[in-house]
């Protein structure tokens, strides 16, 4: 059965990162050599210029739109600021699933042992296992602990998410590239 994946909507911190246009010119040119047109943040309707919550809105808005208009969705779930994906990222994900959208995800770490996420959380603000073998955190909160790289909810809605050890967790784009190979197969 084929399916049809033309727009893809990529989601995921590099709009945060120092060097944002080389991220997402990189990010174009890899979709359209794998066949795909990657769905542009346009910001050029803004009418409100000053960062504020009228602005936000509008992003808001916008970017709700294009994932509308996507036919299938890969977003990055490296851990930003902490050791889980970025909120928004983690946003667009549910709301692209939501939507029905086939969402294929990714995550770049930078060692063998941050493969899962409560590891993560042990690294970042400790964990330990209480007397009835549950992992708590330091504030004593259950720990979600499948053994999957995030939570369940974002590792569920992946329709496969990879997982790669990389020096280079902000500029290393092979889990984009596995991504895209596995939404070209999703189509055929």
């Amino acid at each position: 059965m084929s399916r049809r994946v033309e727009n893809l909507y990529l989601a995921g911190p590099e709009v945060w990162y120092p060097n944002v246009g080389a991220h997402f010119a990189l990010r174009q040119a890899l979709c359209e050599a794998a066949g795909f047109s990657m769905l542009l943040p346009d910001t050029s309707a803004l009418r409100e210029l000053e960062p504020g919550e009228v602005m936000a809105r509008e992003i808001y808005a916008e970017r709700v739109a294009r994932m509308r208009k996507a036919d299938a969705a890969i977003v990055n779930l490296t851990p930003w600021r902490g050791p889980a994906a970025d909120p928004g990222t983690a946003f667009e994900a549910g709301f692209l699933s939501g939507l029905g959208k086939p969402v294929f995800a990714w995550m770049n770490i930078p060692a063998e042992e941050d493969a899962e996420y409560r590891d993560r959380i042990d690294a970042h603000i400790g964990a330990q296992l209480d007397e009835d073998g549950v992992w708590r955190d330091a504030s004593g909160a259950l720990i979600e602990d499948f053994g999957l790289p995030e939570t369940a909810m974002l590792w569920a809605e992946a329709r496969r998410l990879f997982v790669i050890v990389t020096p280079d967790v902000m500029d290393d784009v092979t889990g984009l590239q596995l991504c895209l190979e596995a939404v070209r197969q999703y189509a055929e």
